[in-house]
């Protein structure tokens, strides 16, 4: 694994397209050998950018069908999404960029609630249990759709806010523990679960639609047999569980990122429901594309959500006494805020405008192929706003905000350009990618 660290991300002072057309320099048929390294390889942060970067050196030499790319228009982009970080968090001190900020939605600290809940454990076993909390709300974080939303205390909570409080209520219950009262996420409460209780607690009605409510509660009962068949991870059947095995993989209390994201990759891989496979080992959100040609070959990883997770470890386990190392190593997500962002502002075109009236599944060729441009495109674009922010490379705290910020820079374009703030394509989604 630690092989994958060595490679930079693209410099803030590099164009978009030196940027790029470096990553596809990198790319070679001897990236892997067999079929056991080749899905080693597909699990990792470093084929989500190589192979992502092939077909972004495709677009750029104008031979996609789908999309052209307009470089020139990479300032408009830093400079948007500076204005956003400077309007939004003026000091430059986000709070660590993971899921349980989500959970504070509508500026309600329900963390704190939580917090004095966990109060009575001792500083690891709190992690655990936020551990619990954060894997299963992380996989349910794709996108809820258009017309969905939670509602609290006479306030709506709609897409991912939404979707973490009711998440958060959801754990809160004891409905995901085996005694159905605990603040735990453990395999015997969740491995049955059905789709009408995920429904009741999601307040789903036929004037509440949550898009892929079945592929959700199906993921659920799948996260709860993976807990099950890897007791070296999750210690005692329990997401939780993570923070022991994570402990002992430490050196001076430092873990690589790309080291939990590959345990994740290779620990929760079954959850993923009908994704490719090779000889037989399921690769999660991983997609092929016709211009890459047949086979392994034409696979694209990007592993949007295991990577989110990852990041959203990073404060469970910095209060169990660990910090996360090489966070820069984690690509931009490929979802449609930085897509989306991208789309909006220009520096990718749709070259047929229909596109937009139409929609797209999660392995059409254009929704690859415009998940591998936002990896590819926005790495020097976050370069370039981290160099225009005077953030020190590499620290976790700059990571943390620049995954942050083209997110909400994301959204806040995408709320001027379209009346319910959603994305540029029309998405068929089954609830667990986006």
């Amino acid at each position: 694994m630690r092989e994958f660290l060595a490679r930079p991300r693209p410099e803030g002072n590099r164009s978009l397209a030196s940027g790029v057309l470096s990553a596809v320099a990198c790319v070679g048929p001897a990236a892997v050998s067999s079929t056991s390294s080749e899905i080693a390889y597909l699990r990792t942060a470093r084929a989500v950018r190589e192979r992502s970067a092939l077909l972004a050196g495709r677009a750029f030499a104008g031979g996609s069908e789908c999309f052209v790319v307009r470089p020139e228009l990479q300032p408009a982009v830093v400079d948007r999404v500076v204005r956003t970080v400077r309007a939004m968090c003026p000091l430059l001190d986000a709070p660590l960029h993971g899921r349980l900020r989500h959970f504070d939605a509508g500026g309600r600290r329900r963390t704190h609630d939580l917090d004095a809940r966990l109060i009575h454990l001792d500083v690891v076993e709190r992690a655990r249990a936020k551990v619990d909390l954060v894997v299963p709300s992380v996989l349910l974080d794709a996108g809820a759709g258009p017309d969905w939303g939670f509602s609290e205390d006479g306030v709506r909570y709609t897409r991912s806010e939404g979707l973490a409080v009711a998440s958060l209520r959801l754990f809160e219950s004891g409905a995901l523990s085996a005694s159905g009262a605990d603040l735990r996420t453990e395999a015997d409460g969740i491995v049955n679960i059905d789709v009408a209780r995920l429904a009741a607690a999601f307040q789903v009605g036929a004037e509440n639609p949550l898009v892929g409510l079945g592929g959700r509660a199906a993921m659920l009962g799948a996260l709860g047999r993976a807990l099950l068949a890897r007791p070296d991870l999750f210690r005692g059947a329990r997401p939780g569980g993570l923070v022991d095995w994570a402990l002992e993989q430490a050196r001076q209390g430092e873990l690589s990122a790309m080291v939990v994201l590959e345990a994740i990759l290779e620990g929760l891989a079954a959850v993923w429901p009908g994704r490719v496979r090779l000889n037989g080992d399921p690769l999660g959100d991983t997609w092929s594309h016709p211009a890459l040609g047949h086979g392994s070959g034409a696979l694209v990883p990007f592993h949007k959500l295991s990577q989110w997770l990852t990041m959203s470890l990073v404060e469970p386990l910095l209060e169990a006494g660990l910090v996360l190392t090489d966070l820069d190593s984690l690509t931009p997500l490929a979802e449609y805020r930085n897509g989306g962002l991208l789309l909006d502002l220009g520096v990718l075109e749709l070259r047929d405008e229909g596109l937009r009236r139409q929609p797209h599944t999660i392995d059409s060729p254009v929704v690859v192929e415009w998940r591998a441009l936002t990896v590819a495109l926005l790495d020097p674009i976050v370069a370039a706003v981290g160099a225009a922010l005077g953030l020190e490379p590499r620290a976790v705290r700059t990571s943390n905000l620049l995954a942050w910020a083209t997110w909400a820079a994301g959204r806040e374009v995408a709320r001027e350009a379209r009346p319910d703030g959603g994305p540029p394509l029309p998405l068929v989604s089954d609830g667990t990618v986006f």
